[in-house]
């Protein structure tokens, strides 16, 4: 742990040589020390400068040995271009099994979106026939279009979320007379 610094010793330390052996030497307090007090007023006037130097060296070995940790770092270049990639968009509850209340597709190519499929309504559907609806009207027209053959995502979504404008769920009640009292 270091030691303290001494008040009194920084207060001297802004003063002349001859002021501080006046007030501080045998005529004064006498905690003047000849071969101790020139080295100690050096160091307190410098004592900023000193850390932040130290600090800088410190520094600078603690991000030598953090790059060389023995693990070679390379940067590569991306490609210019990227495939393009298909997300489908599922808006259903969280329960497994959940009805799935619409679908729809998304085209990202070079991190812009290129192609959305409208989202369309599932209210009624059985399960085989949205497979049949991804797998012979989606997909075809993505492999076609974009040589995109499988979704890189299926992105779960809530049902309130939906985009559809005339969704049910947006509306409530209020078209029924539900809750006029």
């Amino acid at each position: 742990m270091p030691r303290r610094i001494n008040q009194k010793c920084v207060a001297c330390a802004q003063l002349s040589a001859a002021q501080a052996r006046q007030q501080h030497g045998p005529s004064g307090d006498g905690c003047w020390d000849e071969k101790r007090c020139h080295r100690m007023r050096s160091h307190y006037r410098n004592r900023r400068d000193s850390n932040e130097k130290r600090r800088a060296i410190y520094q600078q070995q603690v991000m030598a040995t953090k790059a060389d940790d023995g693990v070679e770092t390379v940067s590569l270049d991306v490609a210019e271009s990227s495939m393009p990639y298909a997300n489908l968009y599922i808006w259903r509850e969280k329960r497994k099994d959940a009805p799935v209340h619409a679908i729809g597709a998304t085209v990202i190519h070079n991190g812009q979106k290129v192609l959305e499929v409208k989202p369309i309504h599932c209210a009624g559907y059985r399960r085989r026939q949205l497979e049949r609806y991804v797998s012979q009207k989606m997909l075809p027209y993505l492999t076609e279009r974009y040589g995109i053959t499988h979704f890189s995502n299926e992105i779960r979504l809530e049902p309130i979320e939906c985009p559809i404008p005339d969704c049910p769920l947006k509306g409530g009640f209020d078209h029924l007379g539900v809750g006029d009292g």
